[in-house]
């Protein structure tokens, strides 16, 4: 018997045989995929898990919670995708572009929460970001892309060239090169682009930037930010300094960011999930973007990149990185 159709005669049996009516979150079942396992990512898909146990579904007692990760590979995207599918959950919630076009595909009935993604009208995941309509609406987390260029300079303020490694074949990873080109612009920084297709050509893009930029920008793209330690480790040989769009490559050794902690970024996509799961269509609930941002800074990365954080961005910081 499926899951799905046991939850059915269980709920059946309750209403006729008077026992009361069932719990709003009896029998809820959530799938959650990502594209590849970083620390920001599984911060994410902490936070719905946290963020449903708040409200009242919890593993063991009234929910069945699973995750996959598609270990990098797209094909291996559309492929948990379509075994979720076939599993029929009360949702699914698909962390990251490719994780979320994956999931879109392969389903037009079932409720999807998509989260992590910057820019799902680009993605074309939606059409109306107010009214996203059918069974899909989500999460943006399209980075504060001019406060974060605002930090390069308050830290290293002769920077002229920024070097942004980036997977082109990831719609995020492109819709946030050319919004950093815009947003470069008034504030006289050139991007220097340095493609890398795969995790295993990410070392290789850092050390191509050697020589031709002041700093290196690692943006929210999931294949560089697998593989950070590779572009941290250029940074600290060339003294280069390192910065990156999400938190949590602060603790992995890069300089500072602005950004979201992607724990905050999945307690609010569990609040989404807990909507639905409590009877609202996906369709009528608009997409959100991420309520809280927060500087983290590592002054020891810095000093080892050869430059010094000012004392009054220190003191600024939700966290120093020890």
């Amino acid at each position: 018997m499926s899951y799905s159709r046991r939850s059915l005669l269980v709920s059946a049996g309750v209403l006729l045989f008077g026992f009361g009516t069932p719990a709003f979150a009896e029998d809820a079942f959530v799938a959650v995929t990502a594209i590849v396992e970083h620390p920001a990512l599984d911060a994410c898909r902490d936070g719905i898990r946290d963020e449903l146990k708040a409200a009242g579904y919890e593993e063991g007692k009234n929910l069945k919670f699973v995750y996959e990760s598609a270990q990098g590979n797209p094909g291996t995207a559309v492929q948990i995708a379509q075994k979720f599918v076939g599993e029929s959950p009360s949702v699914i919630v698909p962390i990251s572009t490719p994780s979320a076009q994956a999931v879109i595909t392969a389903t037009s009935d079932i409720p999807v929460v998509f989260t992590a993604v910057t820019d799902p009208l680009g993605a074309k995941l939606i059409t109306n970001l107010e009214k996203p309509g059918g069974n899909v609406t989500g999460m943006s987390d399209l980075s504060p892309l001019g406060k974060q260029l605002e930090l390069i300079q308050q830290i290293v303020p002769a920077a002229k060239k920024v070097g942004v490694p980036f997977n082109p074949g990831e719609a995020n990873a492109v819709t946030l090169l050319g919004l950093l080109k815009e947003k470069a612009r008034p504030l006289g920084l050139e991007i220097v682009e340095a493609p890398a297709p795969k995790s295993s050509d990410v070392q290789a893009a850092a050390q191509s930037l050697v020589g031709k930029v002041d700093v290196i920008y690692v943006p929210t793209d999931n294949t560089i930010v697998s593989a950070l330690e590779a572009v941290v480790g250029v940074g600290v040989d060339n003294k280069l300094p390192v910065f990156a769009g999400d938190t949590d490559s602060v603790k992995r050794g890069v300089i500072a960011a602005v950004g979201f902690d992607y724990y905050d970024v999945g307690r609010q996509t569990g609040k989404i999930v807990a909507r639905i799961l409590k009877g609202e269509k996906p369709g009528d609930i608009a997409v959100q973007g991420v309520e809280i941002t927060q500087l983290f800074v590592n002054p020891g990365a810095a000093q080892k990149m050869g430059v010094t954080i000012p004392e009054a961005l220190v003191a600024s910081a939700k966290e120093v990185v020890k």
